[in-house]
């Protein structure tokens, strides 16, 4: 089963516990947020409205690059090589 993505940028970043000032972007997967620099999304997206804020939504599966503080969203689990 494929996770549900909401991506949102972050208005709150720089403050305490919410990410450096380069941490624009909130990433939810299903209920647990991740704070990243980068988003990279290859899925299909729509808006969706939570509550006051709106989000991009897509589902698929996520991979972290903690490195270069990239999220990338795929539609398709990689395989090993």
């Amino acid at each position: 089963m494929k996770n549900k993505y909401l991506v949102r940028f972050n208005k709150s970043r720089g403050q305490p516990g919410r990410g450096t000032p380069e941490h624009v972007w909130r990433v939810f997967e299903n209920d647990k947020e991740f704070l990243c620099k980068h988003v990279k999304i290859e899925v299909p997206v729509h808006d969706e409205r939570t509550g006051d804020d709106w989000s991009l939504c897509g589902y698929g599966y996520m991979e972290i690059n903690k490195e270069e503080s990239l999220i990338t969203i795929k539609g398709e689990v990689a395989t090993p090589v």
